[in-house]
């Protein structure tokens, strides 16, 4: 199962269905699925208000922001390229990796209106390099650079700890 015609249903790319003018069936669940508003038990249900005028964003995280900039683009590249180009990197039924539009294999399944691209970097033993795309050219040098501030960021947190083989942190393998 490792190409398209794997599937147990045929592959809908959510991209290819933007200039429809109405959502198909697939992709809405049915009453009995969805909250319900107007049900009497809801009536008296206190449900808290959270406040988020004093959310803070995450800053000085390590990660130049000017470089998210870069990947945010160079993804957005990614998404409007071709379907024939992204259909190279599909996902298949076995793993998320890699250009997908849906989760799962049950067949009839209510789908979620989207396209996503999975991608494993740590650890290394699952980071699958084919899934990583070669467009837009500049696609996986940004993912380096991303990726690798992550890491520096993550070491400068843990003092390099998790960076050590299990048996030198005093962590048993058995």
């Amino acid at each position: 199962m490792d190409c398209p015609r794997d599937w147990p249903e045929p592959i809908v790319r959510v991209q290819s269905l933007t200039a429809l003018t109405a959502l198909p069936d697939r992709y809405i669940k049915p009453p009995r699925d969805r909250p319900a508003t107007d049900s009497p038990e809801l009536t008296n249900i206190n449900i808290p208000l959270i406040d988020l005028s004093a959310f803070t964003p995450v800053v000085d995280h390590g990660v130049n922001p000017g470089l998210m900039d870069q990947a945010r683009d160079v993804w957005r590249e990614f998404f409007h390229l071709p379907m024939e180009i992204k259909q190279v990197y599909a996902n298949s039924p076995k793993t998320y990796e890699g250009y997908g539009s849906r989760l799962g294999v049950q067949k009839g399944a209510i789908l979620d209106w989207s396209d996503y691209y999975y991608l494993h970097y740590l650890p290394g033993t699952l980071k699958d390099h084919k899934k990583w795309p070669e467009m837009p050219p500049s696609l996986r040098s940004v993912g380096r650079r991303v990726h690798g501030r992550i890491g520096e960021t993550k070491r400068a947190i843990n003092g390099g700890v998790f960076d050590k083989p299990r048996t030198e942190r005093g962590i048993s393998t058995k």
